[in-house]
Order: C-alpha cells, then sequence, then structure tokens
C-alpha cells in the first residue's frame, strides 16, 4: 500500500483535491473530521481541553463552541494554539496510523490518503511515501475563507498566517496542485498525480 500525506495552507482547496482522488478510487481519511470526532463531549479529548479552556468554550447543549475557541487559539492567547495541539494532535495521529492499518490489511494495493493541515510543522509527513502539497494564490486563499466563514478581516489574517508559509510547505512536497483555476484544471493536475502514485504503488 502507498501512503500518501495530503496537506496545505487554509482555504487552498484540500478538500475538493481528496474528494477528487475519492473519486479515482483512492482511500481518504480527514484529520479535521477525526478532531471533530475527538471533541465530542464523550470523548476524552473533550475534557482535557475544557479543562485547559474552561467552560467558558461550551456552548449550552455541551459541545465545544470552535468559534469560541477558535478567538482564543488565534486572537486571544499566542500561546493557546501550541497547547491546544499539545491535547488533540497526539489522539489525531493515533487514529489516522489505526486506519492506515485497517485500510492496509484489505487493501494492500490500495492508496490511502490522510488530509492533514499542519503533518508538515509537526513532522507526521515523515511517516508517508509521497507528500502532496495543495496551494492556491493569496488572493484566492483570502476569498475562500472570507465566503466560507464570515471572520472579520484580522482573523482571516490570523489564520492564514498562523500556519507555515506556503512557499515553505511547496519545499516538502512530492507534488504540488495549484487550484487557483478552474475545477477542470484542478481535476487534471489530480489526475496527472494519481497516475503517478499507482505507479510508484507496491503490487504485493
Amino acid at each position: 500500500m502507498l501512503r500518501v500525506g495530503l496537506t496545505g495552507g487554509i482555504a487552498t482547496g484540500k478538500s475538493t483535491v481528496g474528494a477528487l482522488f475519492v473519486e479515482l478510487g483512492c482511500h481518504l481519511i480527514d484529520s479535521d473530521r477525526i478532531t471533530h470526532d475527538l471533541l465530542a463531549p464523550d470523548q476524552a479529548v473533550h475534557a482535557a481541553v475544557v479543562k485547559e479552556f474552561g467552560n467558558r468554550i461550551l456552548a449550552a447543549d455541551g459541545t465545544i463552541d470552535r468559534r469560541i475557541l477558535g478567538d482564543i487559539v488565534f486572537k486571544e492567547d499566542p500561546q493557546a494554539r501550541a497547547r491546544l495541539n499539545s491535547l488533540v494532535h497526539p489522539a489525531v495521529i493515533q487514529r489516522q496510523q489505526k486506519w492506515l492499518r485497517e485500510i492496509e490489511a484489505h487493501d494492500p494495493q490500495g492508496i490511502a490518503i490522510v488530509d492533514a493541515a499542519l503533518m508538515i510543522e509537526v513532522g507526521t509527513y515523515k511517516n508517508y511515501d509521497r507528500v502532496i502539497v495543495v496551494t492556491c494564490s493569496p488572493e484566492i486563499q483570502k476569498e475562500r475563507l472570507r465566503a466560507r466563514s464570515a471572520l472579520p478581516e484580522d482573523q482571516i489574517e490570523a489564520r492564514v498566517h498562523s500556519q507555515m508559509p506556503m512557499e515553505e510547505k511547496v519545499k516538502y512536497a512530492d507534488f504540488v496542485i495549484d487550484t487557483s483555476g478552474s475545477l477542470p484544471t484542478t481535476r487534471a493536475q489530480v489526475r496527472h498525480v494519481y497516475e503517478q502514485l499507482r505507479a510508484a504503488t507496491p503490487l504485493n
């Protein structure tokens, strides 16, 4: 099985690219979805995050209000993001590894893709046979973030600049997919990368 890391900056189009790889037959797990599941009220990670940041991050139904937590992490406390990541990332990585083992067991010649925004920053990109970095122009990145989040401009800037600059991320890439253009253009890039991944996949 070929293990592939898929990463890129916020609002660069990772989810779209991931979905296109799935259409081609790849397996994919979204680390944002893992994080969402781990922050459910019945999970140990939820309890640890609430203990660290207090009950003010809780909504009325006991779930974590991601908007309030985001304000703390990106606006109020420069050290909060590192503390949050230290609570969440080990559990996310554990889930990723479990999923990869399961995929390999039932599809040993498959292509398994882990979509994770911070794999380069935390060093887990080293766990993969190939790394794909998704990028787009800074202007399009900010436009997408405005459209999907309704965040104020200072928060958009804070979230973009909280991550490793794209020009640094691409240095770690085996493949770069630029989503600045049309969907058909992105699809063609995905197909080209897929063909190279398929050629590199072990046959036994």
